[in-house]
């Protein structure tokens, strides 16, 4: 009995190795698709990955820039919310939803997360100065 109690133990735990390669796999090459301009074939691979892991903000970012490429405005917008939804101080993420906000005219969201952007910036800071003036700019 305890050997088949081990014998159990072992399988889940390769099963559990072998499927959380498999979630990176998708995202690898999901990014070199992407790096190569194949969007379509990025774009499933994203997908994969996030059915395998729903909490992937990575995944939902990347395809956001892609349906973006695609010119895909709802389904831009639909996963960089999720991102936010997952991850509420993405960076990267706060800075697109702000510039397409602007671009629809959105300024009230538009403010509220740059407001968000400007106290949670680490890496992206550069891009204060240029948000800033668009959000001027929009309210003259």
């Amino acid at each position: 009995m305890i050997k088949f109690l081990t014998y159990l133990i072992i399988l889940l735990v390769c099963q559990t190795t072998s499927f959380s390669n498999e979630k990176s796999k998708f995202f690898e090459i999901g990014q070199e698709k992407y790096a190569e301009k194949k969007f379509e074939e990025a774009k499933f691979n994203f997908q994969k990955d996030i059915v395998r892991n729903p909490k992937n903000t990575k995944s939902y970012l990347y395809l956001a820039k892609i349906f973006k490429e695609l010119k895909d405005e709802n389904e831009f917008e639909k996963n960089l919310n999720n991102v936010l939804l997952l991850e509420p101080k993405n960076e990267e993420a706060l800075y697109l939803i702000i510039l397409k906000k602007i671009n629809d005219a959105d300024y009230e969201v538009a403010n509220s997360k740059y407001e968000l952007f400007k106290k949670e910036c680490a890496s992206l800071c550069s891009k204060k100065d240029e948000l800033n003036q668009l959000l001027n700019k929009s309210k003259s």
